[in-house]
């Protein structure tokens, strides 16, 4: 990574205490930067993640308010600004399409989409001063291919990557890279509930015949933050051959 600062670098992963966010601030921080720990109510695990890390801070917000965003552009722009965000925070609500309620709609849209549209928006000002910047958007697999009961989730996903395209073309100027990671069925939180025939079920679609784990999108992450110089406005898939794009 290019950049004329002699100081650490700073990298912020939002809901990075834990899962693939929390391997996000390994790598990166192996490669060298300085890592802000967002979370919003998983304080516990971002505190232990945060004393492992040398030089990691945290930054606690609720990305799905104005406010919040606002509170992490304002700690940042103390710290004299960043070079990477990974818009990792989000959540779903599966349902049936049919039965979906316009309230959860709104729960996961205001966290996946809303709230990653305004903290990049807030946050690429701080790029902009320094004439460089990696933005990394963690979207989905089910935003490309969809998935029956995630029909809220893969919209938001869909977006996501869309924001990816069209940030990316606006931001070149700026040398500011944009592009998205797209896991597949990660092991995670998210996937931990699964019954026996719905993991069965999945592994049946995917080449690999396995989960990802985190550290596998996370060092797609760290690529695209330390590496990938000519790569903007593109959606990297990690899923096992599931998905090709």
């Amino acid at each position: 990574m290019s950049s004329n600062r002699d100081e650490p670098r700073i990298a912020l992963v939002t809901g990075g205490g834990t899962g693939i966010g929390a391997a996000c601030c390994r790598e990166l921080a192996a490669a060298g930067l300085q890592v802000g720990i967002h979370y919003n109510s998983s304080r516990e695990p971002a505190e232990a993640l945060s004393a492992e890390i040398a030089g990691a801070f945290l930054l606690q917000a609720d990305l799905a308010t104005k406010e919040g965003a606002d509170s992490v552009y304002r700690a940042l722009k103390e710290r004299g600004g960043l070079e990477v965000l990974v818009n990792n925070a989000g959540m779903t609500v599966d349902a049936p399409f049919i039965t979906a309620k316009l309230t959860d709609f709104d729960r996961v849209h205001a966290v996946n989409l809303r709230g990653t549209w305004y903290l990049t928006k807030r946050l690429a000002r701080l790029m902009i001063r320094k004439q460089y910047g990696r933005i990394i958007n963690i979207s989905s697999v089910i935003g490309s291919t969809g998935n029956p009961m995630q029909s809220i989730y893969g919209m938001s996903k869909a977006a996501i990557d869309n924001l990816t395209k069209t940030v990316a073309a606006e931001l070149a100027q700026y040398n500011i890279l944009v592009n998205s990671v797209a896991p597949g069925f990660i092991s995670t939180r998210m996937t931990a509930d699964l019954s026996a025939e719905e993991r069965d079920s999945i592994m049946r679609l995917v080449p690999l015949e396995r989960m990802g784990t985190p550290a596998e999108v996370a060092r797609m992450v760290r690529f695209l933050a330390v590496e990938g110089s000519y790569c903007t406005g593109a959606i990297f898939h990690v899923n096992g051959g599931i998905y090709g794009g």
